[in-house]
């Protein structure tokens, strides 16, 4: 019996000290499934105890997208209990892993939904012109709440309500991304990736005592706030998402009718 590929690349420069993570689903627009949200949490473990690994970039395969979140194919059996939710995404950041080396994250097309989990426990974006945001969760009848936790650490109130509220109406372009914080560098079409590695071998040729200890210090002037909404979000979706053959019912509607959406 054949073994399916991983759904993750991994590649490690020993030279330079940077790992290059690469979810490898294009087909899927790098929707994550259970699978592949286990091979991110491990990737995460393992460069914790890889002292040749000192910063990492995380990107998507293809020009489509960089990550489109959950797949909706995937089965995620709940717990009966209105007062707990099973969360495949919950620990596929490197933050969750308890991963303090620096994580640059390249946005090579479209970033929506669960993407923001990575995003979110990243340093920094590098996104290229082309990239776009958005969150369709309340279009579909689901809480966009560890999501916009996560937006709101970096982009105006304004703007992460409006992106969360809009859903799949509105696409935020890489521009107005950049404008409003949540990206830091544009690149041309297809360039995020080498731009992210070329700032992370920068980084990687610090002290990494030194490197590790900033990036601490940088979560540490939001952790506590960061950390008591994060409690919050598991309560607001088990109480505001639909049943999930109502859930399904939107998507398959929406999918019909292609989604009419505009980007600012």
């Amino acid at each position: 019996m054949t073994s399916p590929a991983a759904a993750l690349r991994t590649a490690v420069d020993r030279d330079t000290g940077v790992a290059v993570l690469t979810l490898d689903r294009p087909e899927r627009h790098n929707a994550i499934d259970v699978r592949t949200a286990e091979e991110l949490a491990a990737a995460w473990r393992r460069f914790r105890f890889d002292d040749t690994v000192r910063a990492v970039v995380v990107t998507g395969a293809g020009e489509k997208a960089f990550c489109t979140g959950i797949d909706r194919d995937a089965d995620v059996p709940q717990p009966p209990s209105p007062y707990t939710i099973d969360d495949p995404l919950i620990a596929i950041g490197p933050k969750a892993n308890d991963l303090w080396k620096p994580v640059i994250a390249a946005v090579n097309g479209m970033a929506c939904g669960g993407a923001f989990y990575l995003i979110g426990e990243a340093e920094f974006v590098v996104a290229d012109e082309h990239a776009t945001f958005f969150d369709p969760h309340t279009t579909y009848g689901m809480v966009s709440a560890y999501e916009t936790i996560h937006l709101a650490q970096r982009m105006p109130f304004g703007e992460v309500a409006r992106m969360a509220l809009m859903g799949t109406a509105e696409r935020v372009s890489a521009r107005r991304a950049y404008e409003t914080g949540l990206v830091s560098e544009l690149t041309p079409p297809g360039g995020s990736p080498a731009a992210a590695v070329r700032a992370a071998e920068i980084i990687a040729s610090y002290p990494t005592e030194a490197v590790q200890g900033t990036v601490r210090a940088v979560w540490s002037a939001k952790e506590a706030a960061r950390a008591q909404a994060l409690a919050h979000a598991p309560h607001l979706i088990a109480l505001g998402n639909l049943p999930p053959d109502r859930q399904a019912k939107l998507f398959a509607e929406r999918s019909r009718r292609g989604g009419d959406f505009r980007t600012r």
